[in-house]
């Protein structure tokens, strides 16, 4: 029987894809890459002209063997991975496997999985595009040079199991300079000066207005002393409606998703990372079941930076919005979006893939985050074809001596777009929507209710989100939508860069990392200069730069860097810093008299006796605004050490807070924290103590695991629920910085009481 073979990477594609098409065509998987450089070395020979030395990835052998098998006896064979560089890089490595085999090899390209979309691609087969592998494989190669190069350099000099890489590496530099502005910066002390303007008829509301200018200029008020003067002025002149303002505003409608918007938003709403967004993304591509429809992919391509939208779409939404919203607020014709410079225009936005799959219809079969996910690029995508929103905007100026203050005002009056989706933002909301000022007419006299000062200091630049990252990474063309995720994902998963209430701050390793970098490697850490390389990747896929020209270019400069770095680069391990204090563990033992040095070790910085190993003296410490260096006092505790009987203190380590023998190191022995409560689990006697995942992140179970597998990712705290009674509540952190007491059982919400506070550990330990 003759079939024609479809190779996609993924089982579920492949799935998806079979229930489209007849008994004359069979599909297979390759399940991702099948053939990479080796792991244990550097896999690229640099003086045979950069060739890569690829080798079957471990337990892909079987798969190459089947597929192979399977191409054998096919008229023809369609490789059909993602449309990207890392799709092509897949078909070109399955090609090179079968083609001894094969009668035909064809590309197929489709950016949605749908059955419409896979009969097209069939009808219009292609080549394989040597460019777009020759990319990829350049991106790879890079990747393995500066990667495979500087990460042994920083294990010698630093501590084993680092890394660097070439956009990762400028990512950790882009966290760490934001700290270095916020560390530097002088906060400066200012006033403002809000007025409630009443009306001569009292009938008429209130309203605030506020200080703009003084003597014509930017009113700029330093101090208390200023902000009186003006005060006074404001009290005892008469206020004048000088002008007013009635304009009609319009906010149009955002474009649909392209990666890192979709990424951008669902950490805002759904407070998705940016690699979980990526896989819930790829399952909805891929094909989710539905029920008697059965698999059915319900986005277009994920990985894209272009906001083009195929005609079929915008002719099925267009509808969908007339019936659904009313022809009143579909726009005489598509809006158009414009592409951002050096964007990939070989992909659609993202956006759904039938118009007839609403999410309410679709919702019984998907998961809570599919489902959620697919509601926001739903939601994206209808917004972004129907009318603006329309405002009715008033501004009112107010003269008062010197000085002049404006109140505006902004009523909604159609709401267009806004109906289905409002952009959301890291900064706060501080528009004049839905603020209505009275019914008022020039050269009216005001009567200044109340003058309310406020003292308010300059403020830091922001600490980044993983939203604003992945904007400031886009918008320093950093990076490709493909790599924002795996990008913040790695910066944290090496422990550079640590989230701490929805903050990305930079560790103490990853600064000390990124300023050895910067010493040693400033081409590699320059962003403009790594921008820069992602144009070139862009210019050897459209076929302008060779990918060969473009190594040997990056290469001379970097490999002189290497050598340089070999011997000049700062070796930690071997640093010591004096600290000018003596080790009292030498005096009491009768040992010479011995100074305390600043070392670093696999969990950072700390205090080591220069006696060692006669002495095993180490402590924490800490630096005083002056620079001495004060030693952080154990902190002793009730228990004891089962092992040995010594006293069990309080430490500091890798992943928090653990409890560690006195004794070691002559007794190494360690416990987790115990915070205060007993293990809520019927009939158990065991206590909850803090601990961390493998990758760190916190959580509280029972020290009585694993034969109680009690846990909890929210602190739970000794309090009743005052609703239902329940014996304990737990913290829950909202955005903007609170904390509150929810119960587990009956989710009621309670103020966090002050007395709820570390004295509750402290009294059990």
């Amino acid at each position: 029987m003759s079939y024609s073979l479809i190779v996609v990477e993924s089982p579920a594609k492949a799935k998806t894809i079979s229930k489209y098409l007849g008994k004359d065509y069979k599909v297979a998987a390759s399940v991702g890459h099948i053939k990479d450089l080796p792991k244990n070395n550097l896999g690229v020979n640099i003086e045979g002209g950069f060739q890569p030395e690829y080798e079957v990835i471990r337990g892909k052998g079987k798969v190459i063997k089947d597929i192979r098998k399977t191409a054998e006896k096919a008229d023809v064979v369609y490789l059909a991975p993602d449309p990207d560089r890392e799709g092509e890089a897949i078909a070109w490595h399955i090609r090179e496997e079968i083609k001894k085999k094969a009668k035909n090899i064809k590309r197929i390209l489709f950016h949605e999985v749908t059955k419409k979309a896979i009969q097209e691609s069939l009808k219009h087969p292609l080549e394989l595009d040597e460019n777009k592998f020759n990319s990829q494989q350049a991106r790879r190669i890079l990747d393995r040079l500066v990667g495979y190069q500087i990460s042994p350099l920083l294990w010698k000099k630093v501590r084993r199991g680092l890394s660097a890489g070439r956009v990762q590496s400028v990512a950790v530099k882009i966290v760490v300079d934001r700290e270095k502005e916020i560390r530097a910066f002088q906060s400066e002390e200012y006033w403002t000066i809000a007025v409630l303007e009443q009306p001569q008829d009292s009938g008429l509301s209130a309203f605030e207005a506020k200080l703009l200018k003084t003597d014509g200029k930017k009113s700029e008020i330093p101090n208390e002393e200023t902000a009186t003067i003006i005060v006074e002025e404001l009290k005892n002149n008469p206020h004048l409606l000088s002008n007013i303002e009635k304009k009609e505003r319009r906010k149009y409608a955002p474009p649909p998703f392209i990666t890192s918007k979709l990424q951008q938003d669902a950490a805002r709403r759904l407070h998705f990372p940016p690699k979980k967004t990526m896989m819930v993304a790829q399952r909805l591509y891929e094909g989710v079941p539905l029920g008697d429809l059965g698999e059915t992919g319900l986005i277009t391509y994920m990985r894209t930076d272009s906001t083009r939208t195929s005609e079929d779409a915008l002719t099925a939404v267009r509808e969908y919005i007339g019936k659904t919203y009313g022809p009143d607020t579909l726009p005489a014709k598509p809006n158009s979006f414009k592409n951002k410079k050096n964007s990939q225009d070989a992909h659609e936005a993202i956006r759904p893939t039938s118009m007839d799959l609403a999410p309410e219809k679709v919702k019984k079969y998907l998961s809570r985050e599919q489902f959620r996910l697919y509601e926001l690029i739903w939601n994206r995508f209808v917004a972004s074809q129907m009318k603006p929103a329309v405002y009715d905007g008033t501004k009112f100026d107010i003269t008062c001596a010197r000085h002049l203050l404006r109140a505006t005002g902004s009523i909604l009056k159609f709401a267009g777009y806004l109906a289905v989706y409002q952009e959301s933002t890291d900064g706060d909301d501080k528009s004049d929507e839905g603020k209505l000022l009275p019914a008022l007419n020039e050269g009216e006299t005001l009567i200044a209710q109340e003058v309310n000062p406020k003292q308010n200091f300059t403020q830091p630049p922001p600490r980044f989100t993983e939203a604003s990252l992945v904007k400031e990474l886009e918008e320093k063309g950093i990076g490709r939508p493909s790599t924002y995720a795996t990008i913040l994902s790695t910066i944290q998963d090496k422990e550079y860069v640590e989230k701490k209430e929805n903050k990305l701050h930079p560790s103490e390793l990853g600064e000390i990392v990124n300023q050895l970098l910067e010493e040693s490697f400033p081409g590699i850490m320059d962003i403009t200069f790594t921008a820069g390389m992602e144009e070139q990747l862009d210019d050897v896929e459209d076929g302008s730069v060779g990918w060969l020209e473009l190594l040997n270019g990056f290469y001379s400069p970097f490999q002189k860097s290497l050598e340089e770095a070999k011997e000049n680069m700062r070796n930690l391990k071997r640093e010591e810093t004096p600290t000018r204090l003596f080790c009292e563990k030498c005096e009491k033992e009768g040992r010479p008299k011995a100074e305390l040095i600043i070392k670093w070790g696999k969990n950072g910085r700390f205090v080591g006796c220069s006696a060692y190993p006669e002495c095993t003296f180490t402590s924490e410490y800490k630096t005083k605004e002056s620079g001495e260096i004060e030693l952080v006092k154990e902190e002793t505790t009730s228990e004891t050490c089962e092992k040995c009987g010594s006293p069990m203190v309080i430490k500091n380590g890798r992943f928090g807070k653990f409890l560690a023998c006195s004794n070691y190191p002559a007794c190494k022995n360690t416990k987790p924290v115990k915070i205060g409560i007993k293990c809520p689990e019927p009939g158990c006697q065991g206590d909850l103590v803090e601990k961390r995942t493998k990758r760190g992140k916190l959580f509280y179970g029972c020290d009585q695991y694993p034969s109680c597998k009690f846990a909890s990712w929210n602190k739970p705290v000794n309090q009743n629920c005052p609703a239902c009674g329940h014996h304990f509540m737990v913290e829950k952190n909202s955005r903007d910085g609170r904390v509150t007491l929810e119960c587990p059982e009956c989710k009621h919400r309670v103020a966090k009481p002050e007395a709820v506070t570390e004295e509750k550990r402290e009294s059990v330990v």
